[in-house]
């Protein structure tokens, strides 16, 4: 028995509907291509047709035909085959969005057999239109432009959708939709967005906040943030955060989640050997992934059972402040997302840091200008008062013991009013909230040094307390000679480290105040200071003669440095001979 031929008729009927029996043949007849295309994927024909022409006999005669007609015919089914398999999802719509062909993607991610006829949103399950068109559809039918929106789904998945005309001019009724998934960029956009927030957050504080926390509040709170967006952000569990003190290389922990202590506890350098990835990344600034620690040489155990890490640098600007490392129990853990979110996040802890490191740095600031003012408001007036006490002191001595040791009572009350100051600055402004040229001051050999200085100028006396106290010392004056030598001699509790004179005091000349104290201090630590090398009477020559040390002498006006490499210098060498 023959089988009848079945004949696909694109067009030319009366009734896109018809069907019947048409020279022993089945004839089924559409209106659209789109319609041809889905029937031919579920369906088998003999023949196709377009406009009532044979295009294809039966596929035996499909070989052997080369008109072209017969070619157009073999386009379209290979086209419809290349469509079906493309790994986006393609679709032929209406001008009522209705579905007229779709390919097997589309179907997949709708998850039905089959979206021929219904509107396009409803067999996706209505999801929700993200713009930025938001009626792509209607846009490209009527303007005969493509346009295109991004779509979510309720499984919060994302797919961008671009729709196209299929024709040209005013006759427009068809669109070419083509429809891919993004869910992967938008999560990462969307992560981004979330680190980038994170990043400013991190030391955001309202001014009341800041005034009411102390140094170690802040540290702790900073600390407190970055735990909680590497671990609920970014999904990292095992960190741990190095600071570098950059006088030294050495890298201090900060933060450490997850790391066994001894490892938290290891000292650690900013060297690219023998200090495991941490040290390498400080040392270079490049970001390093441990894919697996087993056969890695850089890697020294942190966590318990790590198999990866990575490990990326706390830049600012050009500078490495320090080092964010995490680690995973499973082998090829991180991503090069993972990279790029790290590092990035990185970078918003490296400036919470300095901007938390400036805001402590302003505040010690501010507490040690106010120190420093009431200091020297009390400074000159308090060394009045000594000055007072041991001339007055010099007449009792050797008649009235109780007046004498009254007045030295004075003598040390004054001072440790001048100390207390010193000691509350200091609480106020730590060491550890002072910036790094503040502190290589503070903990120069001069620290609790005790210095004299000698001249009738009350803005010498003055300059020497600012300049002097400002790396640790303690500073008393005197106007003249016989004043200087009184403060020696009733000194003896406490000694000077170093007396500085002019060359020229209304009583006496350097030398001559030098000479006057050896008889209480052997040797003397003598510094001469002297106006545009003026020495009409030979003093520093004389001085040298007698055992000044040849650098201790201070040119005026003298900068900071000058005056503290000459007192360091004379401090040493008088240690050296007492030692």
């Amino acid at each position: 028995m023959n089988k009848t031929p079945r004949i696909l008729q694109i067009g030319g009927l009366a009734s896109a509907e018809s069907s019947g029996l048409s020279d022993g043949a089945e004839i089924l007849a559409v209106a659209t291509a789109g319609e041809a295309l889905a029937l031919l994927a579920d369906q088998q024909f003999d023949e196709l047709r377009i406009g009532g022409d044979a295009l294809a006999e039966s596929r035996s005669l499909l070989i052997a035909q080369q008109s072209a007609d017969a070619l157009k015919a073999r386009e379209v089914l290979r086209a419809d085959e290349v469509l079906r398999d493309m790994p986006d999802g393609v679709a032929l719509i209406s001008d009522q969005r209705i579905i007229l062909w779709a390919n097997r993607r589309l179907e997949e991610w709708a998850g039905r057999d089959s979206l021929v006829g219904l509107e396009f949103y409803e067999g996706l399950s209505n999801p929700e239109i993200m713009g930025p068109d938001f009626c792509p559809f209607h846009t490209a039918m009527a303007t005969g432009q493509p346009s295109g929106m991004t779509l979510r789904t309720a499984e919060n998945r994302y797919f961008q959708v671009h729709a196209a005309p299929l024709g040209q001019g005013q006759s427009v009724d068809q669109l070419v939709v083509t429809v891919s998934e993004v869910t992967e960029e938008i999560l990462q956009q969307q992560k981004l967005a979330a680190i980038h927030l994170a990043g400013r957050q991190l030391a955001d504080l309202r001014p009341d906040e800041i005034f009411l926390m102390d140094v170690d509040q802040r540290i702790d709170l900073l600390k407190e943030n970055i735990r909680h967006y590497l671990s609920d952000l970014l999904n990292f569990d095992v960190i741990e955060i190095r600071l570098l003190e950059q006088a030294t290389g050495y890298l201090m922990p900060l933060l450490s989640v997850g790391i066994d202590q001894e490892a938290a506890d290891r000292q650690l350098f900013a060297q690219p050997n023998g200090n495991g990835v941490t040290g390498y990344v400080a040392a270079t600034g490049n970001s390093y992934l441990c894919e697996d620690v087993s056969n890695d040489p850089l890697y020294i155990p942190g966590a318990a059972g790590a198999a990866s890490s990575l490990t990326v640098p706390l830049m600012l600007h050009d500078q490495v402040l320090g080092t964010i490392n995490v680690e995973s129990p499973e082998p090829r853990a991180f991503a090069p997302s993972d990279i790029q979110f790290l590092e990035i996040f990185a970078r918003d802890v490296a400036h919470a840091l300095n901007t938390l490191e400036l805001l402590v740095a302003q505040k010690a600031n501010t507490a040690q200008q106010s120190c420093e003012a009431i200091h020297s408001a009390v400074a000159m007036p308090v060394d009045e008062i000594l000055n007072d006490a041991v001339n007055v002191m010099e007449g009792y001595i050797g008649h009235k013991g109780e007046m004498v040791d009254r007045l030295r009572r004075i003598l040390q009350n004054a001072r440790d009013i001048k100390q207390m100051i010193q000691e509350v600055g200091q609480t106020m402004t730590p060491l550890d909230a002072v910036p790094a040229g503040i502190k290589s001051q503070q903990r120069s050999i001069l620290e609790g040094r005790r210095i004299l200085v000698v001249d009738a100028d009350e803005q010498v006396r003055n300059d020497a307390h600012h300049l002097l106290e400002r790396c640790g010392c303690i500073v008393e004056t005197a106007h003249v000679g016989s004043e200087a030598v009184m403060m020696v001699r009733g000194s003896d509790e406490c000694r000077y480290d170093a007396v500085i004179s002019d060359i020229r005091l209304p009583d006496f000349s350097g030398y001559q105040l030098m000479c006057r104290l050896e008889e209480f201090m052997n040797p003397v630590p003598m510094i001469l200071m002297t106006g545009f090398g003026y020495d009409p009477g030979h003093s520093i020559v004389k001085a040298r003669q007698a055992g000044l040390h040849p650098k201790a002498v201070l040119y005026k006006p003298f900068r900071l440095d000058q005056l503290i490499e000459v007192v360091e210098t004379v401090v040493q060498a008088n240690e050296a001979q007492h030692a």
